[in-house]
């Protein structure tokens, strides 16, 4: 139906991925009648700005829903999704959810809009937005992996302190000064730190099992072989990854690049005779994922390196969240 409205909440509208999502959803003019704006009781009343009117935050009740909307964004961490989701979605709203509350659960489709948005139709009222880093990664290795057939991944990340909030950011800001660290187990000024979330007993952390699982529900292959060393660096905004990718079969670098140049949310930037290739200052508030540093690893046999920088609070939370509402729209 052509001329439906929809109405839209987003929850935690307060926080660094909530107000960038409001950013994003400013540019993208969806046909939103109504929008509503939630958050915990320590921002209710808040007033906000959007699309030149004034909005009050509301506080999150188990309530909130009863009114009625089509779609949630949930952008306040897990425990507020996993409490207020599933209420979300029995009053008849799809909610699609940032945090990894549901990514793994197979009955919740995790998923990239460019990757595989027809997984989006089998949601029960639940989808859920992956990791900022598998969102990146996966836009790129997906052409590869339909074309060449991935066999095994490397993950080595550079990740922005804006991974972990606007208390990531305090904390880049108040270590530069010389001050203590309160949201990192060290001064994220000057180092990089390789640890991102707790360590689990297998000597991984977190951030890596995640990168790990996510890429395998993904891509569809949950015996693929991969595995992931996550580190924050002293960055702002934008997280840079190297990716090593080993294939089944042969290919061709001319053919990878004109793969990559011809799909969709991403820009190659390859030029080493001009030492041009993705900056995390160049991805940094945009939505595409940029790659550049194509070239063959000569170690293995059908080997591949690529350096992948994204915005990963734009496309690796808000602007994926909003590609998906996109995607629902559509569907009608």
């Amino acid at each position: 139906m052509k001329d439906k409205t929809y109405k839209l909440a987003v929850v935690g509208a307060t926080g660094l991925v909530g107000q960038t999502a409001l950013k994003v959803l400013e540019e993208k003019k969806l046909p939103i009648s109504e929008y509503v704006f939630f958050a915990s009781s320590k921002s209710k009343g808040k007033t906000i700005q959007f699309m030149g009117k004034d909005y009050v935050v509301r506080e999150l009740t188990e309530n909130s829903f009863d009114e009625g909307f089509d779609f949630a964004i949930f952008s306040a961490g897990g425990e507020t999704s996993k409490k207020y989701s599933p209420i979300a979605a029995s009053k008849g709203c799809i909610v699609v959810d940032n945090s990894s509350a549901f990514r793994m659960d197979k009955d919740v489709p995790l998923v990239v809009p460019e990757v595989n948005a027809s997984e989006i139709s089998k949601n029960h009222g639940i989808i859920a937005n992956p990791n900022c880093s598998t969102i990146q990664a996966v836009v790129p290795l997906k052409v590869l992996d339909d074309k060449y057939k991935i066999k095994r991944i490397v993950y080595s990340t550079y990740q922005a302190v804006s991974g972990a909030g606007w208390k990531g950011i305090t904390d880049l800001n108040n270590t530069m000064k010389g001050l203590a660290p309160s949201k990192f187990p060290y001064p994220i000024f000057n180092n990089c730190l390789p640890q991102i979330d707790v360590f689990l007993d297998n000597g991984y952390t977190k951030e890596e099992e995640k990168m790990i699982n996510e890429t395998r529900k993904i891509l569809g292959n949950e015996d693929l072989n991969i595995t992931a060393t996550t580190v924050r660096v002293p960055v702002m905004n934008c997280h840079s990854e190297s990716i090593n990718i080993e294939f089944e079969n042969s290919f061709e670098l001319d053919e990878v690049f004109d793969l990559l140049k011809n799909s969709p949310g991403i820009i190659v930037m390859d030029d080493i005779k001009n030492s041009v290739y993705p900056l995390a200052t160049i991805a940094s508030g945009h939505n595409e994922v940029y790659v550049g540093r194509i070239r063959r690893d000569f170690s293995i046999k059908n080997g591949l390196n690529l350096w992948v920088v994204a915005d990963n609070v734009r496309k690796g939370a808000a602007t994926n969240a909003i590609q998906i509402v996109e995607e629902l729209i559509k569907l009608g």
